[in-house]
């Protein structure tokens, strides 16, 4: 039995696609083969794969049941977290969607899942992205403060988020911690922020993260140890769209 991980599926069976990397980029090209013959390879019926968000470009429901099903066909047991352009998700009717979905998936929001002896907690978190002032050199010289400002409220919100899944699972008795994220950790100016600060607290032994995709971001945050956490990214053109094993 193992645990993996990916993100950024980015499904549009039945939705529009306006996204340039994704309509030219070759990583992308038929990704979708790619990725479900990697896990058919890779993971077996009896292992847990974590979609770290992102999945669909649906803007609703009836625009994602081919994207769905598709997840739904990958082998494991499906946990799913949210991403920034899961539409389809309103956070507040997580519990309908896992009604509407139980047993083939499972979304994972202000709650956790098990794995093991392990606490799966997630959310989408949030980070922020600019814009960015650069000079003529490339070198950053400023930001927009006041988007700035609204990222810090974002953040709250999810560092909320998070926390109440910690605090559940330790109630139960959870004393070991897979942190998964769909924004990364840290934004390009941050070495620590209060997401690395939560995984520290409550123990994470490691925290995954997504949404950093295109050879430009790939490194836009955290990668391998960092004060006594592993981090890592999994958004799927990183992994070139092969499941990463978070645990055997």
């Amino acid at each position: 039995m193992s645990l993996y991980a990916i993100g950024d599926l980015h499904l549009h069976y039945q939705s529009i696609l306006k996204a340039p990397g994704q309509l030219h980029g070759r990583v992308w090209k038929n990704h979708e083969e790619k990725l479900k013959n990697n896990c058919r390879n890779t993971v077996k019926d009896e292992d847990t794969l974590v979609l770290v968000g992102d999945h669909s470009w649906g803007k609703n429901l009836s625009e994602c049941e081919l994207d769905l099903q598709y997840i739904e066909g990958l082998p494991g047991r499906k946990i799913l977290t949210r991403g920034n352009h899961d539409m389809f998700w309103d956070v507040k009717k997580t519990g309908q969607l896992n009604e509407l979905f139980r047993p083939r998936l499972t979304f994972l929001q202000d709650s956790y899942e098990t794995y093991q002896d392990y606490a799966l907690v997630g959310t989408k978190g949030f980070t922020f992205e600019g814009p960015y002032y650069l000079d003529g050199r490339g070198r950053i010289v400023g930001w927009d403060e006041s988007e700035e400002e609204r990222a810090k409220k974002l953040v709250e919100r999810e560092l909320e988020r998070l926390w109440k899944s910690f605090e559940l699972a330790k109630k139960d008795g959870y004393q070991k911690f897979i942190m998964f994220l769909h924004y990364p950790p840290t934004n390009i100016l941050e070495k620590r922020s209060g997401f690395t600060d939560m995984a520290e607290e409550y123990g994470a032994e490691q925290v995954i993260y997504a949404h950093c995709h295109g050879e430009s971001r790939f490194y836009d945050s955290i990668h391998g140890e960092y004060r006594g956490r592993t981090y890592s990214l999994v958004s799927g053109d990183f992994l070139r769209w092969k499941p990463y094993k978070v645990l055997d």
